[in-house]
């Protein structure tokens, strides 16, 4: 594959600019070029191209220097990043320097961030799942926040036109409240898994086990292969980057897309300082940059402008476009912009062991684990009157140990050697994904004296879970053990790490979607209410939370909104 494309034109003017080339920014990417617009995207860190920029892709534990393990000096580069146990040896190069990129913290909030091409797309968990009129509805249903100015309706064809071109593994359930999408064959349940499933379905009405909808190509289409995209392999080293392209990322798919088309330009180490907006128009006139190289302001010129920089880094362009018309922020007439920041609250559920089945195995390292949907407070018969919303649960690593636990099994000599060369004993987990209310305290703002080394100032973070979640959890880890003992699980621990709000990395909200301008910063379409040609479709915009992860629902509605977008050019009104 060609390398993505960094020459410039010499007038700095381009039909759009995207803001990150992430998640979200890469969809935008590809569909501005497909539709003929010459498009720059922004990326506020180095730029990486698929598979020659994968280090580690291929290394086994014994060839890092370190074993996998983080040297002191990498501890304190990531000593926020850290908290969460995602950066070790063999990603840190895809985790973010935190000396670098400071913010300030109220309350503890754990900000996982990847400045690099692609982003957070290299290292997500790549699980897929479609929200429903109910999710969508959720708040106007109950009274919280405010209304979601879409539905179900609006989004539904968008999902399916996005899952076809990811390529989404999973299997059907014709559940209401989880969408069924564009499906590839569903990974295979191990044995221990089948077992959990057939008992928890018997002995439990209305909870459905089943494999993780995941954005892995398990039998790539032809517009995979045109991509240079291939099958899953089983090797379980995602979130080093994939030489076989087979998951789902900026790199190996929305960007090479756009690419092609000629019309895809990329300028790696910019960090976006405001969004310029031109009073007299009363639209925004283009980007102010600064070159982290050469400390350089540079300005770039389009006729529409995308934030996809990821949730917080978007809220934090807009807080500093400052201007006559935006005292406060671009777009924040509602004084919403910064509140209402969300997350997942994770880390809970139980663990246990299993006896039996020891002459089943499987095969290869599969990337994916089970998936129990929703289903409490979805109807009267599911409600808990103990806390709104809800939450589901994802297989915690099921399977067999491995000749790794001879390092915490007493023994010595041949036999001890020879015992490790077989598969071990059964473990099972559940870890559950809970839903946070939008809160309007729940915040980030602009420091008023602390800046970043480029002059920008810090976000501050103020934000907490609250006694809804807190109660929630209470259910989520009794509710595992339950399930692991129903199905003959031994030795059950629960567990609770709630961390900070960040720790789930499905930060959402601070510039939400609503059809009030009164009330919110974008209407249905993701536009700013009072800036047409200014559009933010990653994680900001979102209104609620859900209980699933979210990236599948950025893709949609950034597909959506670009469609909208050239439209709306076509027409003049932008």
């Amino acid at each position: 594959m060609a390398n993505l494309n960094t020459k410039l034109n010499d007038s700095n003017t381009y039909d759009a600019i995207v803001v990150g080339s992430g998640m979200s920014g890469g969809w935008a990417a590809k569909e501005f070029c497909e539709k003929g617009l010459k498009t720059l995207v922004f990326e506020k860190g180095r730029l990486v191209n698929h598979i020659e920029d994968y280090p580690t892709m291929m290394q086994d534990i014994w060839d890092m220097p370190h074993r996998g393990a983080l040297t002191p000096e990498d501890i304190e580069k990531h000593h926020i990043q850290v908290r969460s146990g995602f950066v070790g040896e063999s990603t840190k190069h895809f985790f973010t320097n935190d000396l670098d990129n400071p913010y300030e913290e109220v309350k503890r909030f754990d900000w996982i961030r990847g400045n690099h091409t692609g982003g957070r797309s290299i290292t997500w968990g790549r699980q897929v799942y479609r929200w429903s009129d109910y999710d969508f509805e959720a708040n106007a249903r109950e009274g919280i926040a405010i209304d979601w100015p879409i539905r179900y309706k609006d989004i539904a064809p968008w999902y399916s036109y996005v899952e076809k071109f990811v390529g989404v593994s999973g299997e059907k359930l014709g559940l209401s409240h989880l969408p069924d999408g564009e499906f590839l064959p569903p990974m295979e349940l191990n044995s221990l898994e089948k077992h959990f499933r057939k008992e928890v379905q018997a002995k439990f009405k209305g909870r459905h086990v089943t494999i993780g909808r995941v954005a892995h190509l398990t039998e790539p289409q032809p517009h995979h292969l045109e991509l240079g995209r291939g099958q899953c392999q089983s090797r379980n080293r995602c979130s080093r980057g994939c030489p076989y392209g087979a998951y789902f990322s900026s790199n190996s798919a929305t960007l090479p897309a756009a690419n092609r088309t000629g019309n895809f330009f990329i300028r790696p180490n910019s960090i976006v300082h405001s969004i310029i907006f031109d009073e007299k128009t009363q639209k925004a006139r283009g980007v102010k940059i600064i070159d982290s190289e050469t400390n350089k302001e540079i300005d770039f010129f389009a006729k529409v402008i995308f934030l996809c920089a990821s949730t917080l880094a978007s809220t934090q362009i807009l807080l500093n476009s400052k201007s006559e018309r935006f005292p406060n922020g671009m777009g924040n007439d509602s004084g919403e912009l910064g509140h209402n920041l969300m997350d997942h609250h994770y880390h809970v559920g139980a663990l246990g062991t299993y006896d039996g089945l020891e002459d089943k195995y499987y095969n290869g390292r599969r990337p994916n684990g089970i998936f129990i949907p929703k289903y409490v407070n979805i109807d009267e018969s599911t409600k808990n009157s103990d806390f709104l919303r809800g939450y589901d649960y994802q297989g915690a690593g099921i399977g067999r140990s491995d000749w790794g636990r001879g390092n915490s099994v007493e023994g010595v000599g041949a036999d001890f050697k020879e015992n490790l060369f077989k598969p071990g004993g059964w473990s099972i987990g559940l870890m559950g994904f809970g839903e946070v209310l939008p809160y309007h305290e729940n915040k980030v703002s602009l420091s008023k004296d602390k800046t970043d080394k480029w002059g920008i100032p810090q976000l501050v973070f103020d934000a907490e879970h609250k006694d809804n979640e807190w109660k929630m959890r209470k259910k989520m880890q009794t509710d595992a053990a339950e399930m692991l003992e129903s199905a003959g699980v031994k030795d059950i621990f629960m567990f609770d790490n709630i961390g900070g709000l960040g720790n789930g990395v499905h930060e959402m909200g601070t510039a939400r979607m609503g059809r009030d301008p009164k009330t919110s910063v974008l209407n249905g379409n993701n536009q700013i209410h009072a800036v047409k040609n200014v559009f933010v479709t990653d994680g900001a915009c979102m209104t609620s939370a859900n209980c699933v992860n979210p990236s599948i629902t950025y893709m949609a509605l950034t597909a959506r909104a670009v469609d909208f977008a050239v439209n709306e050019l076509n027409k003049k009104n932008l």
